[in-house]
């Protein structure tokens, strides 16, 4: 006898049924297959309802757009110490501002200050990038919006230049092609040119003006000569607003105490005399190396002209509002006035209180005797003269930031470069 039990080896509820050579799905194993995709639709259809409403979905960064009566700068350099006070003032007078710096020399610290006092969407950003890397620097200008660049980003020690000329000619040469390559690419129209006094180099007369010929003798000078000599070709061809600020020796803080100068410990023998003397005073170093008494001065040790950071930057942001398409602006930026290096010191003595031990050495290479700047050129076009020339004032200033700043910034922050 045939056994006519059968052994079924699928579910009921998942079996097909056949009709005329066609396979059909059980009618209820269709219904749940079209309510889970009804079901996901509805899911998707919501997520997207509140995309929408978000008010990141329709709108691009801020700082990607171009906003009527809003300045985006660019600030390559933000995170040094002239970088930083510039990125203040421009915050303070209202322009959205991206700083660009690879940390090798500026601070992190002073970025998160600049954060702190403008925490509003859309005034600040920070990219760590190296302007070496001309692949990032496009993508940079390609995902922001400038409207200007303040180019200050460079290495800046007289002395170092004369031990690492490559590094020099690359980090200021080099480096300003890029950014200046980005520029036309992208349709940046204003450049703030950081340049300075050391393109001039020892000129038989003083003070300089903007017409002094340029003879610098240090890689330092020479690679900022050459980095204005490519701006300078580029813009006979270019509607591009050029503004070159030629400034001299820098000194000072922000007068309210929110930024000032912190160079890394290993750059303290090549730094400024500013900062050699409150290190001084802290007795972080044995007491203050003056290089050279033998030059053609009154007192034997050089002659500089001593700006306030301050007022710098204010030149800066004039230079800024007064920048015009196809026109290029040449400036000194100083007080007129030079100060030997003897006559700083005793400034310094009395600013900080302190009776600085001075060790008088050799001559350091690169150097020059006497150098002071005739700023009238620059009070005749842009209205622009400096506040602080006290001295002794202007180093009390950034003595008060020292002192409650015993470790510059605080602990140094290391990104991983991406």
């Amino acid at each position: 006898m045939l056994n006519s039990s059968r052994t079924r080896t699928t579910p009921r509820s998942v079996r097909s049924m056949s009709l005329g050579g066609l396979d059909y799905v059980d009618p209820k194993t269709k219904s749940n297959y079209v309510g889970k995709i009804l079901l996901a639709a509805a899911l998707t259809a919501l997520c997207i309802l509140m995309l929408k409403q978000s008010p990141s979905f329709n709108s691009r960064s801020p700082f990607s757009n171009h906003e009527p009566g809003v300045t985006h700068v660019l600030v390559t350099g933000g995170a040094g110490y002239i970088g930083s006070h510039a990125a203040l003032q421009l915050l303070k007078d209202s322009h959205r501002v991206t700083v660009v710096d690879n940390l090798s020399r500026g601070n992190m610290g002073a970025v998160k200050v600049l954060q702190e006092l403008f925490p509003e969407p859309g005034r600040l950003q920070f990219i760590y990038a190296d302007l070496g890397n001309a692949k990032a620097v496009n993508k940079i200008f390609a995902e922001n919006a400038f409207d200007a660049v303040m180019h200050f980003a460079a290495v800046a020690y007289v002395g170092e230049s004369t031990l690492d000329p490559l590094k020099y000619y690359h980090n200021i040469t080099s480096n300003t092609l890029v950014v200046l390559e980005a520029m036309a690419a992208h349709g940046v129209k204003t450049l703030i040119y950081s340049s300075t006094c050391a393109t001039y180099g020892e000129p038989e007369k003083m003070p300089i003006t903007e017409e002094t010929p340029q003879l610098p003798i240090n890689p330092y000078g020479k690679a900022k000569k050459m980095a204005e000599d490519i701006i300078l070709d580029f813009h006979k061809n270019s509607n591009m607003a050029i503004m070159i600020l030629r400034y001299f020796n820098v000194i000072g803080s922000d007068p309210d105490g929110r930024l000032g100068e912190a160079p890394r410990p290993e750059l303290r023998e090549h730094g400024r005399i500013s900062g050699a003397c409150f290190d001084a005073a802290r007795g972080i170093i044995p007491g203050l190396k003056v290089r050279g008494v033998d030059y053609k001065t009154p007192d034997g040790t050089c002659i500089r002209d001593y700006i306030d950071v301050t007022d710098l930057v204010d030149a800066h942001v004039k230079a800024l509002e007064k920048a015009m398409p196809g026109k290029v602006g040449i400036y000194n930026v100083g007080t007129g006035r030079g100060r030997s290096v003897k006559e700083f010191v005793e400034a310094c003595k009395k600013a900080t209180g302190v009776n600085i031990k001075v060790d008088f050495l050799p001559r350091r290479p690169g150097d020059y005797a006497e150098v002071f700047s005739d700023p009238s050129k620059i009070l005749l076009e842009l209205n622009w003269t400096a506040q602080y020339t006290d001295l002794q004032k202007s180093l009390g200033i950034a003595w008060r930031w020292q002192k409650s700043h015993h470790n510059g910034y605080g602990t140094s922050v290391t990104i991983a470069d991406s």
